[in-house]
């Protein structure tokens, strides 16, 4: 859908600095973000503005700036890690005579690559239609072009009103089908919720380790790596947890701070599974100096999707790498908090295990005992997010 990033492709990185906070980090997750997509970043242009500039983001000075990186470095891409405006796209394609992408097709094209299911490649599409939908108009002349010639001749439709009719039908189409598919997962959920298992969803930032978590815990042999946005199609699982009974585990796509709007709607059937969920797994990769801001980025996603109101553990990962000993923090409630562990090594993934046996032995004690009081300064709605 997007022209995508060859391996190879010299790109030219623009992280401005407009006082939100965590810069660095902003800018090396643009670098991963850019290294995921195939792209080799030749360099990196910065700087402090008060807003955005309306025509072209950045300023003509810096503008300028980023044309002279272009050509000392034989560059053929920029990477703007910001959100642009169809408008400020185009002027900055016209300005630097070079392609230019925002954050949000950056992460698109990685969505486009990982997807490796029907569902998910159909979610993609959708997501990418949706954002070249406001993009159409890029001042290219073909799409200014009026069809003509002999028999074709007359009112009929310019180039870029039949790109926008197709385009429209095909996103029609996506919807239709991405909906029967959501009502097959619909069904499935409520086989499952008769079955009274405890649905577990893993959930957390890109790169924190859920998909290793997933494998250790249910053998399931997930695609796992040292990227953003490894895992993006749904994978659930069942686990044993001894006289607890079973597990549905299900690992889903990592978020990002600033995810694009179009892939929280085109993912919403796919993060359905979490919204529905009974209890979160939220991992963190503790080992991460930008880890708050990255539970906090979670956080803010899980309340757009439905899912603010579970019941979360902290999965506290990566201990091997910080050299945490392995451990279970309660709060006031004696309701766990936080479990200490490394998926990759394995410390501390039994006391995962017996956290969430306790936690499907209580859901069974409360389906039997409804008479237990509901305002309880010690109910379980009360371990969310503590």
């Amino acid at each position: 859908m997007f022209d995508r990033p060859e391996s190879g492709t010299r790109a030219v990185l623009v992280q401005l600095d407009f006082g939100q906070g965590a810069y660095s980090e902003r800018l090396s997750e643009v670098v991963l973000l850019a290294g995921s997509a195939g792209a080799d970043v030749v360099a990196q242009v910065s700087g402090r503005r008060q807003a955005p500039d309306p025509a072209l983001y950045a300023g003509k000075g810096k503008v300028q700036e980023i044309g002279d990186a272009i050509r000392e470095n034989a560059a053929d891409l920029v990477i703007f890690n910001h959100e642009l405006s169809p408008a400020q796209q185009r002027n900055l394609e016209r300005t630097l005579n070079c392609r230019v992408i925002d954050r949000n097709a950056l992460i698109l094209d990685i969505f486009a690559l990982r997807a490796k299911s029907h569902e998910g490649k159909l979610q993609v599409e959708l997501a990418q239609l949706e954002h070249l939908s406001t993009r159409l108009i890029r001042g290219w002349t073909h799409l200014e072009r009026q069809k003509g010639g002999i028999g074709l001749r007359g009112p009929g439709e310019t180039q870029l009103e039949t790109d926008r009719r197709l385009l429209g039908v095909r996103v029609k189409a996506l919807k239709i089908r991405l909906a029967a598919l959501e009502k097959q997962r619909r069904v499935r959920r409520r086989a499952r919720e008769k079955g009274k298992l405890l649905a577990v969803s893993l959930v957390g930032y890109t790169n924190a380790g859920k998909s290793t978590l997933f494998n250790s815990l249910t053998k399931a042999g997930a695609y796992a790596a040292d990227q953003l946005f490894a895992t993006l199609d749904t994978t659930s699982r069942r686990l044993y947890l001894g006289d607890a009974g079973n597990a549905v585990v299900s690992d889903t796509v990592g978020f990002i701070r600033d995810l694009p709007h179009a892939l929280v709607a085109a993912f919403h059937a796919t993060l359905e599974e979490t919204a529905a969920a009974d209890l979160l797994l939220h991992v963190v990769d503790s080992a991460s100096e930008d880890r708050d801001d990255q539970i906090a980025a979670v956080n803010k996603v899980l309340d757009e999707i439905g899912a603010g109101g579970i019941p979360q553990i902290l999965v506290w990962n990566k201990i091997d790498l910080t050299r945490a000993e392995p451990g279970v923090e309660r709060d006031e409630c004696d309701n766990i908090r936080r479990v200490f562990l490394s998926a990759r090594s394995g410390e501390g993934m039994d006391l995962l295990r017996q956290a969430l046996a306790e936690k499907a032995l209580a859901r069974t004690a409360d389906g039997e005992d409804q008479g237990g009081d509901a305002s309880s300064p010690c109910s379980e709605t009360d371990s969310v997010r503590t």
